[in-house]
């Protein structure tokens, strides 16, 4: 196993799936909280940690919204992602499409520029830093209207040119994707990609609404899409990305237990699945530890990671130029360890 985790640590890889809020760990939330002068609702680091015990997707929710709050300045946005991009290149992340969620700011008196200048700079640091490169998804709130993510994207509209997506999370159950269409075309129209989540809480249908009315690029989590083999036999003909999130599956009880994570079953369909951090604040761990995770618990072995290490590029909103350079990337690594892997690792 040691090996398989050296690999895992060693393999290039994008994450595709990941909230930039949803990296805010306690440490920083209760620096900014004091630095901003917000009064949080827990006393301290240990006690939010406590409160960190989710039986169901809103629940985590109610504190991720909650931790916005202490989120008020491009500086506080700025160290927020630059903490995270550390932590991602120390995971040999390559490359990232960050998700962010501007009505949760702007509907607590954040301009939409404070957030996305905040971020964004980061961004850019890390590609100077790094060469790590990055998209930005831009995230409607499901459980709001349509009618407020059309208005959330006309402020985007002076900084289309920095954001490659738009996406769909928040409150699942009671929000069918169908319920964003006119926004989704709309977003479509300004050359913007399209993800949405679906198949987390929600049926299989809230998947086909995804891809057939709001048109996804790809679809963030996937899960309950094996209930249907229909729709599996059209995600794999059409080669759609699923960015699953395994360790989030797990705390939020979407999953039992990893044993039983369907991400393996994804690969052995001819799904194009890939492994993400999503909130890794809020569930226990970044994008090698949801690798990890699943090498201990559910048997993944190392050319399964390196499925999911070149489906993480070849799904991302990169250029094939680049894609085929990740890629061949990989392959290197991977043909480097592949001599000392044991026969169960391999």
């Amino acid at each position: 196993m040691t090996d398989l985790h050296e690999l895992i640590d060693r393999l290039p890889k994008a994450e595709l799936h990941v909230h930039i809020e949803g990296t805010l760990e306690p440490e920083l939330m209760f620096e900014l909280a004091r630095r901003n002068r917000v009064q949080l609702p827990f006393s301290s680091v240990e006690a939010l940690r406590a409160a960190y015990r989710f039986a169901r997707l809103q629940d985590f929710l109610d504190i991720y919204y909650q931790g916005m709050s202490v989120l008020r300045t491009a500086d506080d946005f700025h160290e927020l992602a630059g903490a995270y991009l550390a932590r991602a290149h120390a995971d040999a992340v390559r490359h990232v499409e960050v998700f962010f969620d501007p009505q949760g700011h702007t509907q607590r008196g954040i301009e939409f520029g404070v957030v996305l200048s905040g971020i964004r700079g980061a961004l850019l640091e890390a590609e100077r830093q790094w060469g790590m490169t990055s998209r930005l998804i831009m995230c409607f709130l499901r459980h709001l209207s349509e009618e407020e993510a059309l208005a959330t994207l006309l402020q985007a509209e002076p900084y289309l040119e920095h954001i490659a997506a738009v996406g769909l999370d928040s409150s699942e159950l009671g929000h069918p994707p169908a319920k964003f269409q006119r926004a989704f075309n709309a977003a479509r129209e300004r050359g913007l990609k399209t993800v949405a989540h679906a198949g987390e809480e929600g049926p299989p249908e809230y998947v086909w609404e995804a891809l057939e009315l709001l048109k996804v690029d790809r679809i963030d989590h996937g899960n309950r899409a094996l209930e249907d083999l229909r729709l599996v036999r059209h995600l794999r003909d059409a080669g759609v990305t699923l960015t699953v999130c395994p360790l989030s599956n797990l705390r939020l009880g979407v999953v039992r237990n990893l044993h039983d994570h369907p991400v393996r079953r994804m690969l052995e369909l001819g799904l194009h699945a890939t492994v993400n951090s999503d909130d890794p604040a809020y569930f226990g761990g970044y994008i090698n530890d949801n690798y990890r995770a699943l090498a201990d618990h559910s048997g993944l072995t190392a050319a399964e990671a390196v499925t999911l290490a070149k489906n993480s590029f070849s799904g991302s909103f990169l250029d094939s130029h680049a894609i085929r350079n990740h890629l061949s990337e990989v392959d290197g690594i991977s043909a480097r360890f592949s001599h000392r892997m044991s026969p169960q690792t391999s």
